[in-house]
């Protein structure tokens, strides 16, 4: 009788690697990309079947052995691997690079580019739609200055992702790429971003360098001080002022500004708190400091009153910029969402804080849609 593992995921990493079963205690399955066969069509996941070894003997979790497994019979294995669309579209000598850019994961590009929103929303005239055109451009700065940012994390933290479970296979990290391989990488990135930084004013070309800046200091934080996030929070969020620049050509209106500014740097202190949570262990064996270490347990309370700081600078915000009732309408329901991330974080879990940190993107969304229907309301 032929014994399977049968499994549902993408496809892998590296080649070949390997397949934790999820069902079974700490047992693992080598397999080479070759043995794939029955391939879904799904774009994001690969079905396969792969004999198991002849002397391998599961263990289902309520301890009891099973002599064999038929075939037919299932056990569903998960691995941390490659999305698959990179091993289908993109060049094998190119992957690592697209996997050490985060081109896999949207969300960082979303929290770069929803303060310079709506900044720009914000400092359009009354009754008027925002530049679609600056919009784009500055979206294109957004990509290209989040993928290098994370170049430039991954080069300073080559030694701590080494020990970190969810960090340890990233290219730098796992030896896929040499640290001068990384560095030319990042360099390229810079040299991508230098052309449309050309295109803003001068204003803005000053900030987009001091926000550069601000990223390559951030991951060296992680070695000084527990509020790394503090830094980030900045980093992140002076996008915000480049979209601000990009629009007026000026800080005449500190008043409407800078309570945005200001609201959401508590925003992302709040969030990247919850994000660091999952790697709290790790970080503490590794020496990397951050809030989720500093707050532990007391971590609802801080990020309350994060999150109570930065509705009100939103709605100060709001006020002194002229916005009409729908931003304020908005900011209830923002409100909301901000809350359910706090209050319902499960900070033991890793998979719920990674969950609750995706979902941020969500409310840039509504903060944009409260600014947008706030300054076209009479």
């Amino acid at each position: 009788m032929e014994r399977l593992c049968a499994a549902s995921l993408s496809f892998p990493y590296v080649r070949p690697t390997t397949v934790r079963c999820a069902a079974l205690h700490d047992q693992k399955i080598n397999f080479n990309h070759t043995n794939v066969y029955d391939k879904a069509s799904n774009f994001n996941h690969a079905k396969f079947s792969l004999p198991l070894p002849t002397k391998f003997s599961p263990i289902i979790s309520e301890g009891h052995r099973l002599p064999s497994l038929s075939r037919g019979e299932k056990i569903i294995c998960q691995s941390s691997v490659r999305p698959a669309w990179l091993d289908t579209t993109i060049p094998v000598p190119l992957r690592p690079y697209f996997m050490l850019a985060r081109v896999n994961r949207d969300v960082g590009w979303w929290l770069q580019v929803w303060p310079s929103y709506w900044s720009i929303a914000l400092a359009t005239k009354p009754g008027a739609l925002p530049d679609v055109r600056l919009m784009i451009l500055l979206g294109a700065i957004s990509l290209v200055m989040h993928t290098s940012c994370c170049t430039l994390n991954d080069l300073h933290d080559i030694e701590f992702d080494k020990q970190v479970a969810r960090s340890k296979k990233r290219p730098l990290a796992s030896g896929e790429l040499t640290p001068l391989q990384g560095w030319s990488f990042w360099g390229f990135q810079l040299m991508l971003m230098t052309p449309l930084l050309l295109a803003l004013n001068k204003l803005c070309m000053g900030l987009a360098a001091a926000q550069h800046l601000l990223w390559f200091i951030y991951p060296l934080m992680k070695r000084v001080t527990y509020w790394p996030q503090a830094v980030l929070s900045v980093a992140i969020n002076w996008s915000a002022l480049v979209g601000w620049a990009a629009v007026r050509g000026n800080f005449a209106d500190l008043g409407t500004i800078l309570p945005i500014f200001i609201g959401s740097a508590f925003w992302t202190l709040a969030y990247d708190t919850i994000y660091a949570h999952q790697d709290k262990v790790d970080d503490a064996k590794a020496g990397v400091k951050s809030t989720a270490l500093l707050f532990g347990d007391s971590t609802v309370y801080w990020n309350l009153g994060f999150s109570a700081i930065s509705i009100g600078c939103f709605l100060l915000g709001g006020y002194n910029g002229g916005l009409g009732w729908p931003y304020f309408a908005s900011m209830i329901v923002a409100t909301g969402q901000l809350l359910w991330q706090v209050l319902t974080a499960d900070l033991s879990d890793p998979s719920d804080c990674n969950k609750k940190f995706v979902s941020n993107k969500w409310f840039g969304a509504i903060v944009f849609t409260g600014i947008l229907l706030g300054r076209l309301a009479p």
